[in-house]
């Protein structure tokens, strides 16, 4: 039997990975020369986006082409069902692909393959601290840690260091490190090159758990940070009202002022995984050439959201500012322009019909995500805007941005806020009652009021948005997506 010549696809996600972190970006202190190199052999997207940046909102857009308010996921909420008909993973299966995911997935049932033929999987902490509380064998919803003991013996963990895995302690991998997790997806990844099927071409999830918490990277990549300059974080003018959030003594809080010591071990284990993932992805990339499939593989590394470290007295994500919302974004393959670099504003939902498209096959009409392959954007009109949400500290967070500026709206309080992104990108300074403002600030609301209206928790009345509605983090799912792109601002 020939070989089948349609390309491959490798999607690479990073866990909580900021937009603004690769070196190629001009990020200050990261250093990622392999990622770099991917960007110059492909197209880097400036202006992507996770329209609800946390884990599981941002996963199922990004397996489904969906919006937040079609798939129902507007925050975190463990234990929700996916129980989508059409996947990603799916829509390769269907069409004669060989699937396999590699690592972190964070669905419900823990083992729900989402459309893939095959799953190795990585849960993180969190996950398996809930199958403990629900009586399950931890080993029943992760592949990882029966891995690491068979290596270790049978008590062996990889959290017995005590990090937690939404904390900002920080400290080295206290293990050899090719039984750290990243190596663990990166090895098993380039394991299934080896023994796939090679009639077939194969779509492969290979997704890291890094750089989100526990922030325990190898001594080399904590170390060569832990000394480095880093520029102080951005403060913005209107922090003063997260104050009653603020929980400094509390490592896992998301709003807090920490000592200059304790933040700076903060970023050094985090800029330390960025690193270290970067040389796993170096590995399983030359893995993929050693074998001769590079040149027919569509290459496309993302995350899932980004992480505040800080900005603004800000943790961890699912806050509207670029530290959260912002993710790094790289398209590399046949067809995909060399060292171009886009800024159109793109977004988790539109991976889909991407990576759909780049393999030549049909996307599906659920999905309403728009393909962002540089020769479709070019031939289509500019995505107006984007509308982001995400329920946190008992509200939801409402925005909207074109890439240029930006919108906010706090649902509990009515509280806006407006940034100009080219002129202030580290939301620095809150303009939304600065002369001259007034009337952009209203055209942004304007379009808020139409995207929420209808919406269950009653945002909208007669015309006007209302505050202190009642929010939850997963709503009825549409069972018929809306359908067509969104309209443009108001004049």
């Amino acid at each position: 039997m020939r070989p089948d010549a349609r390309p491959n696809v490798l999607l690479i996600m990073a866990d909580q990975w900021r937009g603004d972190c690769l070196s190629v970006a001009g990020h200050p202190t990261v250093s990622t020369p392999f990622l770099d190199r991917l960007a110059g052999q492909g197209t880097r997207y400036t202006k992507a986006y996770s329209a609800t940046p946390t884990c599981t909102p941002a996963r199922a857009s990004l397996m489904t082409g969906l919006r937040p308010i079609t798939h129902g996921r507007v925050g975190y909420e463990d234990h929700v069902p996916w129980d989508y008909p059409t996947t990603l993973a799916g829509e390769f299966t269907r069409n004669g692909y060989q699937t396999q995911a590699v690592g972190k997935m964070h669905v419900f049932p823990e083992r729900a393959q989402l459309g893939f033929q095959n799953v190795i999987l990585h849960s993180p902490l969190g996950i398996l601290r809930s199958a403990r509380r629900r009586g399950l064998d931890p080993d029943l919803v992760d592949d990882y840690l029966p891995w690491l003991r068979l290596r270790l013996g049978r008590d062996a963990t990889f959290f017995d260091h005590g990090i937690d895995s939404n904390s900002w302690v920080a400290r080295p991998w206290d293990k050899p490190e090719h039984l750290h997790p990243t190596n663990f997806v990166a090895s098993e990844s380039a394991d299934f090159l080896r023994r796939r099927d090679s009639t077939k071409p194969f779509f492969l999830f290979a997704s890291f758990n890094a750089p989100h918490p526990p922030y325990d990277p190898p001594a080399w990549a904590f170390e060569q940070y832990i000394d480095a300059e880093m520029p102080d974080p951005p403060v913005g003018d209107w922090t003063a009202g997260l104050a009653e959030w603020a929980k400094p003594w509390d490592p896992t809080a998301f709003v807090g002022e920490v000592s200059d010591k304790t933040l700076r071990r903060a970023r050094a284990g985090y800029y330390g995984h960025m690193s270290h993932v970067d040389s796993q992805i170096n590995f399983l990339l030359e893995e993929l050439a050693h074998r001769g499939l590079r040149e027919n593989t569509v290459i496309c590394f993302l995350s899932d959201h980004g992480e505040m470290l800080g900005d603004h007295h800000l943790f961890r994500k699912g806050f509207p500012y670029e530290g959260s919302a912002r993710i790094p974004l790289i398209l590399h393959g046949p067809g995909v322009p060399a060292g171009e670099v886009r800024d159109d504003v793109v977004e988790l939902g539109d991976v889909m019909p991407t990576l759909l498209e780049a393999a030549g096959l049909g996307v599906p009409e659920t999905v309403e995500g728009r393909s962002f392959l540089p020769s479709t954007l070019d031939a289509a009109d500019p995505r107006p805007w984007l509308h982001g949400e995400h329920t946190l500290l008992g509200q939801s967070f409402q925005w909207l941005t074109d890439g240029h500026e930006k919108y906010v709206w706090w649902s509990g309080t009515g509280h806006e806020q407006f940034f100009d992104l080219d002129a202030d990108p580290t939301e620095s300074h809150d303009l939304v009652s600065s002369p001259g403002t007034e009337a952009r600030v209203g055209r942004w609301r304007d379009v808020l009021v139409g995207v929420l209206r209808g919406r269950e928790e009653g945002f909208v009345s007669e015309g006007h948005l209302v505050a202190g509605r009642p929010v939850r983090p997963t709503l009825r799912r549409r069972t018929v997506p809306r359908r067509g792109d969104e309209d443009p601002l108001p004049a």
